[in-house]
């Protein structure tokens, strides 16, 4: 597949760079909630918000032998994800006045958009098949949660939720790869593959939608 010179080259928007703050951040604090509710100390609170927020990259980074990792290169997410454990009883206190279940779950479609994307992009770069780069996408977005569930000894909600997340980074990922073959600008087609996913996931939680069992 012929990738533009633009996607091997060109930064990302700075809109993005906030979209991703965001997710991570958005991950993170799911994992701290997730830990606490299993009243883990405070090792094991920063291990499950270290893999919320950075399982999917890591596995995507080393699939692609990607280096150096995505959090070794943004070292202050890891640094604020440890304070944020530390002080987890603050922040579930913060989040339980400043933040509603609504807010969270728009903040982790952003978080599913942004990994997706940026997950695929990075396998178009390294030369991957369109189909392989999806599946890079759907790593980066939904891993994290996956490893979440695990070490916290529930059954992944990617599998125990019907609703659309995973179906959501699987089509948002082929519209961003259909756009970098038409060479649609990068930044376009960047945000509008991560906007068609959080659009896709929170219609599909506002009206209930459900996959076949």
């Amino acid at each position: 597949m012929h990738v533009p010179l633009a996607l091997l080259m060109g930064p990302l928007p700075l809109i993005l760079h906030i979209m991703e703050v965001i997710g991570v951040l958005a991950f993170a604090v799911s994992g701290v909630v997730d830990a606490r509710k299993q009243r883990l100390d405070v090792v094991g609170t920063f291990v499950v918000a270290f893999a919320t927020a950075f399982g999917g990259g890591t596995v995507r980074d080393v699939l692609l032998d990607r280096r150096p990792f995505y959090w070794v290169d943004h070292e202050g997410y890891v640094l604020l994800i440890f304070v944020m454990s530390f002080g987890a009883s603050f922040v579930l206190r913060v989040v339980s006045r400043v933040a509603s279940d609504r807010a969270m779950i728009v903040a982790d479609a952003i978080g599913l958009g942004l990994f997706s994307v940026t997950g695929a992009s990075l396998a178009l770069v390294a030369q991957m098949t369109p189909t392989v780069a999806v599946m890079m996408g759907i790593i980066s977005a939904v891993f994290g949660g996956v490893v979440r569930d695990v070490l916290c000894n529930e059954v992944p909600m990617i599998l125990r939720d019907r609703s659309p997340y995973a179906t959501c980074s699987f089509i948002g990922c082929w519209i961003y790869i259909g756009l970098t073959w038409v060479e649609v600008q990068q930044e376009a087609a960047l945000l509008t593959g991560a906007l068609a996913i959080i659009a896709m996931r929170l219609v599909s939680v506002r009206y209930g939608w459900k996959l076949p069992s």
